[in-house]
């Protein structure tokens, strides 16, 4: 029988735990994956032979050759994410960006790049072996402008209004309180400020079973926003001219989404 979900802290420890493993994963060498198997979508291992390669809906595929070849091969290989936020944010010289759940560091290190030596590219997360994995990635690139920060998306660690964009790759779906991570990406943005995520939006018609699922949860997909859900969220949290694009299918009830917001002036 499926594990069922309980409280929303139970949940944060179950994705946790799950991410931390991916970490470990990615650092012997081997690929990180959330890729559906069947009717869900599980986080396991593919060795370098390529026999147990995962979908191309998640992971470091998502990103293009120029793009995987100027990262550590770590940050490619802990790659979990179903979207490229970095190629759909539009990043501009000397911007400050936020990457929520930034895990290995990929995107992190790509708008640093982007952003240039007078911008600033910050990564968020809760798990100690990604931000441990992720700040050897940052050395091994030699990236200065960079800071990883420990801390939840529910609760960001920066002083409001000091962000010019932030992007998150399939990890606001891992939430089991997207109210607050809406208010923390309102509350962080600069007035004019972008919000350009990738993320999972689930059909209306997602069973309660899946839903409940913990394994699934973790995985990607119970936790998924609806469109109507996602957008409500974001309105409600003060963020307009929300843009929720489809890109392709992981679930037989749910896609991968370009989820784009802007904070009024």
């Amino acid at each position: 029988m499926a594990e069922q979900l309980r409280t929303k802290d139970e949940i944060r420890e179950a994705v946790r735990e799950r991410y931390a493993e991916a970490a470990k994963v990615a650092d012997s060498g081997f690929e990180a994956s959330c890729s559906p198997t069947g009717s869900s979508c599980g986080c396991g291992t593919s060795d370098p032979s390529g026999i147990e390669q995962g979908f191309e809906d998640f992971g470091a595929e998502l990103y293009s050759p120029e793009e995987r070849d100027v990262v550590p091969d770590a940050a490619r290989l802990a790659s979990l994410g179903c979207g490229n936020p970095t190629a759909v944010a539009a990043l501009n010289e000397g911007e400050t960006v936020l990457d929520l759940g930034s895990g290995g560091g990929i995107d992190v290190l790509l708008s640093a790049r982007r952003v240039g030596p007078a911008g600033k590219a910050y990564g968020l997360d809760m798990t100690d072996e990604m931000l441990e994995l992720a700040r050897r990635n940052q050395h091994q690139a030699g990236v200065d402008n960079v800071e990883f920060l420990k801390g939840t998306i529910e609760a960001v660690p920066l002083p409001g209004e000091s962000v010019d964009v932030i992007i998150s790759n399939c990890v606001i779906n891992l939430s089991g309180d997207k109210e607050a991570v809406f208010r923390e990406a309102a509350r962080v943005l600069k007035p004019g400020g972008r919000f350009a995520v990738t993320d999972i939006v689930a059909d209306s018609d997602m069973d309660e079973a899946t839903r409940r699922d913990l394994a699934q949860w973790t995985g990607c997909i119970a936790g998924a926003l609806t469109e109507g859900e996602f957008r409500a969220g974001l309105g409600q949290a003060g963020l307009t001219d929300v843009e929720i694009v489809e890109t392709h299918r992981v679930h037989e009830h749910a896609g991968s989404a370009i989820v784009r917001a802007r904070k009024p002036f």
